[in-house]
């Protein structure tokens, strides 16, 4: 028999979490690094070492991974087998998957990708797949997917979704009127050699000499009439009025079709630049068809900012329905048709609210005049229940996996600790989700135990869903400043989770992620001297300064929250000419993440406010009245609801 190694980091292990032992941390992430320089020699000892480890999964995974053109389907499904417990089999299937799809051997492609769980598969696999029915088959449901929903996109794509793409152009399947239509895609993102090798076959293939000069092109030919178009979305990039007025002057001489798809591309630079009184103009000529669902979304957006509530129902009405029915249009389509005073307005309010808690949910049922928050749940996990999902193998990787992170510093192994977690999460009940949702919140692993409060379906802890750890310092603070304690934590919450050395893209830290150049402001306006930004008394002093300093430069809730993320020139930028109900203007906000951002943090600040038994603000008051550009601001509520 055979035991694992112990050493004084697996008894650790053992001590802290109560695993079943784990391989040496030290050994794990000398596999990590041997991976990360291609040191095959050190992986594949790393990976022999840890062979009866809890982690061994992972020196082992990282070795089949960077060498799976060489791999025997024996050996990857062998490991497969060995690791169907977590995500880790899932993630090699996936990979040979693709591996197979890249050297051509669709028929072994088709198997693997029939085993792979849908939760598993990526939007390459997707393509491969339908690219392999196609290939197969002759699949012209494939095709028309395709065409839908891949062939208009001009930038690069991942390889599968390449392949699907010249799979499509070879499948005998397209028009040509498709195959211009996919030329035109393509030369608006400037991908003109793309554009010149898919026409070459053509009787008048695109030119470099052409795309050089598009606006001198020869409207007797296709290629010279995709050039035309091209002209104009390239003008379109720096004159939106002026590629609509030469658009117009051309358009009888242009395919209907691809005249309206421009007119919809007019349309949505227009919005987004809030000139809806152009937009609403250009949608109106677009071709309804071929309208995306951004361009749908954004025809909607002007609408409302111009109160054209006629306009916003028609639209929502017009657009899919698996768009309408989202909760958002549901909620507009309502207040569309109240304030024309037409019956059916309660009816799209409770079905916006039937689809769960975030902002348009509580929007609508405050329109329903109900609570905004289902009753809290008496039940809770027992030791037993803990127990047990203690006791899954994923949820105890996650756990090792989290104490590496935290220990080296190292938080490429949180990101594998959050995959094992959700993984374990899958399709469980909620005494099972609660549960781990209170094994996370011991282990400080706060955005896992929010993942999995944030999933039951009838039994709710809104106490996990809605963490407030370190609130001793934050409460100080947010008294200090005067600020509501519930924002400042639904501020938290959407900002990184509650991980304190939570790292954005653009280089933001900590709990209220601050770039370094606004943190070393704050730090000197505010006279703080030395501080670190991952400090997490530091970071919240420094976080809520700002955010006090944007409230009272702006006047509001609303616009200082989207200065939060986006800063407060764009705050002000997006207001309108007249004063603007403040879900409009979150609505409308050209940025989709500052959108989400706005329309999260402010609901999730009112149900702060009721695990804190705060006195209730409803959701519509904090968002107020947005003041026109330039204009007094109009008043909204406090930004201390909480009453001390």
């Amino acid at each position: 028999m055979t035991f694992p190694r112990l050493t004084l980091t697996t008894l650790a292990c053992l001590a802290v979490f109560s695993l079943p032992a784990c391989a040496g941390d030290a050994d794990i992430v000398s596999a990590r690094d041997a991976a990360r320089r291609n040191d095959s020699v050190a992986l594949d000892a790393a990976a022999a070492a840890a062979q009866n480890d809890l982690l061994a999964g992972y020196p082992q995974f990282w070795r089949l991974a960077r060498s799976l053109d060489r791999a025997s389907p024996t050996e990857v499904h062998g490991f497969i087998d060995r690791n169907s417990d977590g995500p880790l089999g899932e993630q090699l299937r996936l990979l040979w998957a693709k591996q197979l799809a890249k050297s051509g051997l669709w028929r072994d492609f088709a198997a693997e990708y029939a085993a792979l769980p849908e939760a598993a598969r990526d939007d390459e696999v997707e393509c491969y797949a339908l690219a392999e029915r196609i290939l197969d088959n002759n699949d012209k449901a494939a095709v028309a997917t395709a065409l839908k929903t891949r062939w208009r996109i001009g930038r690069a794509q991942s390889a599968g979704c390449e392949t699907l793409i010249r799979t499509v152009a070879r499948s005998g399947m397209v028009t040509d009127d498709d195959l211009w239509l996919r030329a035109q895609a393509l030369l608006a993102a400037d991908r003109t050699t793309a554009a010149r090798e898919l026409t070459a076959g053509t009787a008048t293939p695109l030119t470099a000499a052409g795309i050089a000069r598009p606006e001198l092109a020869d409207m007797s030919t296709p290629a010279g009439r995709t050039l035309r178009l091209y002209a104009i979305q390239k003008q379109m990039r720096k004159d939106i009025t002026g590629a609509a007025a030469q658009l117009a002057s051309l358009q009888d001489r242009l395919p209907a079709r691809d005249v309206g798809v421009l007119w919809g591309q007019i349309g949505l630079a227009s919005a987004r630049k809030l000139d809806t009184i152009g937009a609403l103009s250009y949608f109106a000529r677009a071709d309804k068809a071929s309208l995306s669902n951004e361009q749908w979304e954004w025809w909607a957006r002007a609408a409302l900012r111009e109160g054209r509530w006629p306009t916003v129902q028609s639209v929502i009405e017009s657009m899919p329905a698996t768009l309408a029915d989202n909760a958002s249009w549901l909620y507009w389509h309502g207040r569309a048709l109240a304030a024309q005073g037409k019956p059916g307005a309660n009816r799209d309010y409770q079905r916006a609210s039937d689809t769960g808690n975030g902002f348009y949910p509580l929007m609508s049922r405050e329109e329903l005049g109900s609570s905004s928050q289902p009753a809290q749940s008496a039940w809770k996990p027992d030791a037993r229940e803990i127990d047990k999902v203690r006791a899954q193998p994923a949820v105890q990787r996650s756990l090792a996996l989290l104490n590496i992170a935290n220990s080296y510093a190292r938080p490429e192994f949180r990101e594998d600790a959050k995959r094992e977690w959700r993984w374990a999460m899958r399709d469980k009940n909620d005494a099972w989700l609660l549960s781990a949702a209170e094994i996370a919140r011991q282990a400080n692993f706060y955005d896992m135990s929010i993942y999995s409060a944030d999933r039951t379906r009838s039994q709710h802890d809104w106490s996990l869903r809605y963490l407030s750890p370190f609130r001793d310092v934050t409460r100080r603070y947010a008294s200090q400043m005067g600020l509501d304690e519930a924002w400042i934590y639904g501020l938290i919450r959407q900002e990184s989770r509650f991980v304190n050395v939570a790292r954005s893209g653009v280089g933001a830290s900590g709990l209220m992620q601050l770039m370094p150049a606004t943190a070393k402001w704050v730090a000197s306006k505010s006279g703080m001297g030395s501080y670190s930004v991952n400090d997490i008394e530091h970071n919240i002093q420094l976080g809520t300064w700002y955010l006090n300093y944007v409230y009272t430069s702006l006047g509001d809730a609303v616009r200082a929250t989207a200065a939060y993320n986006a800063g407060p020139g764009r705050a002000r930028a997006w207001q309108a000419e007249r004063p603007l109900e403040g879900a409009i203007y979150a609505e409308t906000i050209p940025f989709t993440e500052t959108r989400d951002y706005v329309q999260k943090v402010m609901a999730n600040a009112v149900h702060y406010a009721s695990v804190f038994g705060h006195s209730r603000i409803a959701l519509k008051d904090r968002l107020g009245v947005i003041p026109p550009r330039g204009g007094a601001a109009v008043a909204n509520p406090s930004p201390s609801p909480d009453g001390n």
